[in-house]
């Protein structure tokens, strides 16, 4: 059976605007963190943007532009989930991606860095159901965690 190439779309949060995707870039050459889910498949980075700052003004627009471009799968960053504090729209974005553009929306990027997991734990952050659900793609183990400080 043949599987057609996987086009993914990175939305970045808006206060990190000036990140130029390394760990991002990095995580998907290594197949590590949210992208370990296309080690066997043929994948590839078609669009890079931020959200357009809160409260993600951008979400409403860059997806249809991506689509146009054959991008199937929307990657919200790492950052949305571990900035200080992360994303409060993430659950919205997650269900209006779907629905207008009908696009596949993945939570993460490059694994989280240890020093955000350790924080984020002791302030309990990731307590929610969504949170604990949106955060698994990217979490990794402690090790991976700790190459991505």
């Amino acid at each position: 059976m043949e599987t057609s190439k996987v086009k993914i779309g990175i939305i970045i949060c808006h206060r990190y605007h000036t990140c130029a995707g390394g760990k991002c870039f990095r995580s998907f050459f290594n197949r590590e963190g949210a992208f370990e889910t296309y080690k066997n498949q043929d994948a590839e980075i078609a669009a890079y943007t931020t959200c357009g700052g809160c409260p993600g003004g951008n979400i409403e627009y860059a997806p249809e532009e991506m689509k146009k471009n054959g991008v199937t799968h929307i990657h919200f960053a790492t950052g949305l989930l571990v900035g200080y504090p992360p994303c409060p729209y993430l659950e919205y974005f997650s269900k209006f991606i779907p629905e207008k553009y009908g696009m596949k929306v993945v939570f993460g990027t490059h694994p989280m860095p240890e020093k955000y997991f350790k924080t984020h734990s002791k302030l309990n952050t990731w307590d929610s159901k969504f949170f604990q659900e949106a955060i698994l793609p990217s979490l990794a183990d402690e090790q991976l965690r700790l190459k991505y400080d």
